[in-house]
């Protein structure tokens, strides 16, 4: 089978199994979040009695800015457990390898990283932390993180759907819901299907096995509760993996069925949450309004990216080191690639995990053409809203939705409405506030680093890709994404503190503006249809929608992206070096 059909089959076995599932689970999850159906109802003995423990009047709902006070409370707790866990290690029981204590920064930047859901690494997972931190650190965070999303998700949709109420719901019941019914459940069954098809799941001691090269040497064989963890990592959109090659490790994902379900795992609940919005607002056609849009940006970034690295590059053919088809690489682009997923389940991963806001790998980006290397970023700095993290992408675009219909009333001269909410002024103002946050960290982080010796001395490449390393590490740091472009030494002071604070910004100092849209909309009346409302479920919003996302990014960041992977583009079809 040829390079794009392979493309071809597994672009249709995702957007098949997923779309599938987008109205059933969609449904399920509308149901759990308003306290109805059949799993809340089994399981109302055991959240209620979670609540009493805690102190938790399930009944009470919050304002906006209560709701995003527990909300900061909750996370901050959540980092300072993580951060002693790391620092107290080595006096803990299960660390296989006698592990140290982690430094300072480096706990400091891990605890940030799995609260706000980014799960970026600056270190290897399998030499530096034990199974307890592991699993009561790590694996906690990435339900916890992925919980906090969905409940903030959720209380946005609230904002639209409700009207003449300072209530949009109670973080704590959406937290809990959020991880007891939907996450947990979806985890124990994704873990299964993962260690049917090889992935480890044990407490064993490492083991020490004798190579092939010669039988005097050995190697470490990291063992460990890899598959439990690998689960929610997929489906929580977190992506910090058990070991340092991530997704590309054969423990983590053995076989071509295990990076399908992998794949499917990243984007199943960021697809099914359009269908919950429809559901809770109670048109489901303003749901398939915003999956259309998300799926169309999707195939782009794909397309791209795969022509960029199955061309892989012309230099290599004029060298005549491959005489493949149309005199390019027959292979494409392989660095940094796995033999047995090739270039198509690379270049697919890598596209898939940035668009869902999962640092998840499994192959390594900094290998990739200019071009190709360029699609990951980008994606990233469109604001991880095609389809994005677990809630992030929701509410993420749901922001994005506020900007457009603002921009569409001021085409036809009306007060812009959305779901018969009037856009005003604050709204906008909230919403200018989110992408501006989001755009200053990025920008501002990277020319920093790029100018300041402790930070350029770092990073191993010089000229454009070398400032796309740099760009990509903090894009992702803000972005809540987690991968890494690679090629840049990122666990010292300098990275470790500039980053962690990158994750913070671009987690909980974008959620209080999109909060606070929230509490602004559902305080408002529901303003009746009537004959100049612009309709928000048509192609044309739907294209609108699309123009609006890609001027907002290209107008931030083309001068950054020109300066970096464009420019190296022309120069590798120069055969010229900077």
């Amino acid at each position: 089978m040829n390079p794009t059909t392979k493309f071809e089959c597994m672009l249709v076995a995702i957007f098949a199994i997923v779309l599938l599932l987008v109205r059933p689970l969609g449904t399920y999850m509308a149901n759990v979040m308003e306290g109805k159906g059949t799993a809340v109802r089994l399981g109302k003995g055991f959240e209620q009695l979670l609540y009493r423990v805690c102190g938790i009047d399930s009944r009470q709902e919050m304002s906006w800015s209560r709701y995003a006070c527990a909300l900061l409370l909750f996370n901050t707790l959540g980092a300072l457990v993580l951060y002693l866990l790391q620092r107290l290690q080595h006096l803990l029981p299960l660390n296989p390898q006698a592990m140290t204590a982690v430094s300072a920064d480096s706990s400091f930047n891990t605890a940030i990283s799995f609260v706000t859901n980014t799960n970026w690494q600056g270190y290897s997972g399998e030499s530096t932390l034990g199974y307890l931190v592991q699993m009561s650190g790590l694996a906690v965070q990435n339900f916890a993180s992925a919980a906090t999303g969905m409940g903030v998700a959720i209380a946005m949709i609230r904002g639209f759907a409700r009207h003449t109420t300072q209530a949009i719901g109670n973080f704590w019941v959406d937290l809990v819901r959020s991880a007891l019914y939907i996450l947990l459940p979806l985890s124990v069954i994704l873990a299964a299907f993962l260690v049917g098809q090889g992935v480890i799941q044990n407490f064993s001691a490492y083991q020490h096995v004798a190579t092939l090269e010669a039988t005097t040497q050995t190697q470490t064989l990291p063992m460990g509760p890899v598959a439990s963890q690998e689960a929610i990592k997929e489906l929580g959109t977190n992506g910090g993996g058990f070991y340092n090659a991530n997704s590309a490790h054969p423990f983590e994902n053995p076989t071509p069925l295990s990076n399908l379900l992998e794949i499917v795992a990243l984007l199943l609940i960021p697809f099914a949450l359009t269908h919950t919005f429809g559901r809770m607002v109670g048109d489901t056609r303003q749901g398939w309004a915003v999956l259309i849009a998300m799926i169309v940006l999707l195939a782009a970034m794909m397309s791209v990216g795969f022509v960029s690295e199955q061309g892989g590059n012309p230099l290599l053919a004029q060298l005549h080191v491959d005489q493949g088809a149309s005199a390019l690489q027959a292979g494409g682009n392989m660095e940094g690639k796995e033999v047995r997923f090739g270039v198509a389940n690379s270049a697919l991963f890598a596209t898939i995990t940035t668009d869902a806001s999962c640092g998840a790998i499994n192959s390594w980006h900094d290998s990739f053409t200019p071009l190709g290397g360029m699609i990951p970023l980008l994606n990233i700095m469109l604001g991880e809203i095609i389809f994005g993290g677990v809630g992030a992408g929701i509410y993420g675009m749901l922001v994005m939705i506020v900007l457009t219909v603002f921009i569409a009333g001021l085409m036809v001269g009306r007060t812009p409405e959305y779901l018969g909410k009037k856009v005003e002024s604050k709204d906008v103002k909230m919403a200018m506030l989110y992408v501006l946050i989001f755009a200053v960290s990025i920008l501002c982080y990277s020319a920093w680093s790029s100018i300041a010796p402790y930070g350029a001395s770092k990073v191993g490449n010089g000229g454009p890709h070398g400032l796309s390393e740099i760009v990509y590490a903090f894009t992702s740091a803000t972005g809540n994404n987690g991968s890494a472009f690679g090629g840049i030494t990122v666990n010292n002071y300098w990275y470790n503190t500039t980053l962690g604070l990158a994750m913070l910004i671009g987690r909980f100092l974008m959620i209080i503006p999109m909060m606070a849209i929230a509490g602004n909309l559902a305080a408002k009346k529901i303003v009746p249809p009537s004959a100049g409302t612009f309709p928000v479920y048509t192609p044309l919003f739907v294209m609108l929608l699309i123009g609006v996302i890609l001027i907002v990014g290209a107008l931030t960041f083309f001068p950054v992206l020109s300066l970096g992977p464009i420019v190296e583009h022309y120069l590798m079809n120069a055969g010229t070096t900077f």
